[in-house]
């Protein structure tokens, strides 16, 4: 059975990757909305699907195709704005009859997610969020691997490092600015942070190191490991770490000292996640609740210095002064 789709943010980064996993799916995506014109994307998906710029009209069309007699009636609201319209949009897919598949992050602030539960409940339809990570191959062996350890109480030493390097752009925009988009540790670090989660367990304790704009840094003390933390949106990051900067991005974890790389196979996943949301196992609110708290910590908490158990990027800027 094929269902009709909608979809907010169709301008944005990873709107392809939802117009892609409707499709490859075998769903139909009927309208789409953003206030930036520049989706010429759609023609390679859904060319016929209905447009708008407009709020108030993309709106009153999901409430037309809800009415409809003739079987256009969306199911399906997904939603790839920015981080802080999360919120009031997943609410809009509720209110009009549809579940929501919403990116990361579900919500920028931990008491939010307890107001959608309401919501949710109320409305008789359901809320998924895409944590792609948990399906990809090299989560997936290391939590196979934590597991199979999980009855000698080993305790693991992790050293995590995402460096995605952004250009200029990326002041000026709504990534830039931390009340829309929670910042680097929400923006780019969220997914990493419920990765941790998944596979070691909850957090007992937190320490940010060092936070800026581009670059965060810290120490979480999870169940089952200790995991030193660094993210960076710096180029010359990306070259300290690879010796190279030749990559686009640098992924990667080294646990108990060995390297686990994860760059590749990252953009791939969103398919498997709308399966798993189709076929009713997809990540629900309370599957990211941890995450969203880890990501709201480091983002009100004063930074400590660079002193105690810290990433050893951080060691190693330090000494070149990049901090400055």
């Amino acid at each position: 059975m094929a269902f009709n789709f909608a979809l907010i943010g169709a301008a944005g980064f990873v709107a392809p990757r939802h117009m892609r996993a409707i499709r490859d799916t075998g769903n139909v995506l009927l309208a789409a909305y953003d206030p930036n014109d520049s989706v010429g994307v759609l023609d390679s998906y859904f060319p016929n699907a209905d447009f708008f710029t407009e709020f108030e009209r993309f709106d009153r069309h999901v409430d037309k195709c809800r009415r409809a007699t003739t079987g256009s009636a969306i199911s399906y609201i997904s939603i790839a704005s920015p981080n802080y319209l999360h919120d009031s949009h997943i609410r809009f897919a509720l209110r009009s009859g549809c579940h929501a598949i919403c990116e990361k992050p579900l919500v920028l602030n931990p008491w939010n997610l307890d107001a959608l539960e309401v919501i949710q409940n109320e409305s008789g339809r359901q809320v998924s969020t895409i944590l792609q990570l948990r399906y990809h191959p090299a989560i997936a062996r290391l939590k196979q691997k934590v597991n199979a350890s999980a009855t000698k109480q080993k305790r693991w030493s992790v050293d995590l490092t995402y460096i995605t390097p952004r250009g200029k752009w990326y002041s000026q925009s709504w990534k830039g600015d931390s009340k829309k988009s929670g910042g680097i540790a929400t923006n780019i670090g969220v997914h990493l942070f419920d990765a941790m989660h998944y596979v070691f367990g909850r957090s007992h304790s937190q320490v940010v190191h060092y936070i800026d704009h581009s670059r965060a840094g810290g120490f979480i003390a999870f169940e089952d490991a200790d995991v030193r933390w660094f993210l960076s949106i710096e180029q010359a990051d990306l070259r300290l770490a690879t010796k190279s900067g030749e990559s686009f991005s640098y992924r990667a974890l080294t646990l108990d000292g060995e390297l686990i790389e994860f760059s590749d196979g990252f953009t791939d996943l969103h398919t498997k996640s709308y399966e798993e949301i189709l076929a009713g196992r997809g990540f629900s609110i309370s599957d990211c609740r941890s995450s969203i708290e880890t990501a709201a910590f480091i983002r009100n908490t004063p930074p400590s210095g660079i002193v105690g158990d810290y990433h050893p990027l951080l060691r190693g800027l330090a000494r070149k002064n990049m901090f400055a």
